[in-house]
């Protein structure tokens, strides 16, 4: 009995030309990506502090995973049409359908090339791109300001003078034209000038407004040389000239949940709700970790019809343009029934697996009508 391979000669060569027409996509879209969104912002904090342009260019640098695991959706959908009309203009794909392989089977050998990257995203967004942000916004961090460093496990750490700064959770909040900084679990260290520790304080919550900084909830324990004692305050005002727009964007990045692998996501979802604070950002970016595979799967297949039709006519750019506008708009549909899903407090779950099976029997009733 002759075994026949699982892969077939077909299966291979069309998934080199799909390969090679998303990864090519995918270099040009998140080059793109990379100056546009990424080095043009960062030419205005360039002097800041040691902030140069290397630096800038550093820490662009340290985003291109992230940005690369943000693309590859786009390129996905837009290389595999690329690769499928390259085969159809070349008479490629009426041969394959001549010797009897279905259009079931070819879309199959061009969803082999994209599983294997959608492996290697899911890695990239899980361990990849997080570390790799972090570490760009640690060096970002220190360069524009000489006294602030970012820890993964400890939090913000910033120093001015013989006072040191440690934060464990900050939020920038926004109110109408203006923002102001909340950072939460606050303590800050006092040294005297000959090295000795003097107080230690633990405030609740640090906000910095238009009068400057005010501590919420402070328990303060002094370092006397025969005696410790500790004092408690509601509120108190702290004078300092620590720069509150670098410590913002410090804040916003060390903490952001788009930033953070499904494993820091889960447990900041459960240390929210043991605390009854609202979990909804950190859910959203959580199951769309989960549902990424799906939604780049479910996003080609949509479009994969668009490169079939009648394979003789000449219209194929314009199969391709309505299939890339077709698919893309899936984007925009999930984004919305995602927000939907944040406002009416439904389960993300639903919100993210709804779009892409709604998508799959499209594209389905798409295959059994389309002919050729």
């Amino acid at each position: 009995m002759k075994i026949r391979p699982l892969l077939r000669t077909h299966d291979l060569y069309v998934a080199r030309v799909i390969t090679v027409m998303v990864l090519a996509t995918w270099v040009v879209l998140t080059g793109l990506d990379t100056v546009m969104s990424g080095l043009l912002p960062e030419m205005d904090d360039i002097g800041q502090g040691q902030y140069g342009f290397m630096q800038a260019l550093t820490y662009v640098l340290y985003t291109i995973p992230r940005r690369a695991y943000t693309m590859f959706p786009t390129a996905a959908v837009i290389g595999s049409l690329m690769g499928l009309g390259q085969l159809a203009a070349t008479s490629e794909l009426i041969a394959m359908r001549a010797v009897g392989l279905s259009r079931t089977r070819i879309s199959v050998s061009v969803a082999l090339p994209l599983l294997a990257l959608t492996a290697l995203m899911v890695v990239n967004g899980e361990w990849v791109g997080p570390a790799s942000q972090r570490a760009g916004d640690s060096m970002r961090g220190a360069a524009l300001s000489n006294n602030m460093i970012l820890g993964r496990y400890s939090g913000l750490w910033a120093r001015e003078g013989d006072t040191f700064l440690n934060a464990q959770n900050g939020t920038e909040i926004r109110e109408g034209s203006s923002s102001r900084i909340q950072l939460q679990d606050v303590r800050l260290f006092e040294f005297a000038a000959d090295g000795r520790l003097e107080s230690v304080a633990h405030a609740k919550t640090a906000e910095h407004g238009a009068d400057g900084w005010r501590l919420l909830e402070v328990q303060r324990t002094w370092f006397e040389p025969r005696a410790v004692t500790r004092t408690e305050a509601l509120e108190e005002q702290w004078a300092s000239q620590l720069d509150a727009s670098t410590l913002a964007a410090s804040a916003s990045n060390i903490w952001r949940p788009r930033y953070m692998p499904s494993s820091e996501l889960r447990a900041g979802i459960e240390y929210r709700k043991r605390n009854q604070l609202d979990a909804s950002e950190f859910e959203e970016h959580y199951w769309g970790r989960w549902f990424y595979p799906l939604n780049v799967l479910a996003l080609c297949l949509a479009a994969i019809p668009f490169a079939f039709g009648s394979l003789r006519s000449g219209n194929a750019g314009k199969r391709l343009f309505i299939g890339v506008v077709f698919a893309l708009g899936f984007w925009l549909a999930q984004n919305q029934v995602v927000k939907l899903a944040a406002v009416y407090r439904l389960d993300y779950r639903l919100a993210y697996l709804i779009p892409p099976m709604v998508m799959l029997i499209v594209s389905w009733s798409l295959f059994r009508r389309r002919s050729g």
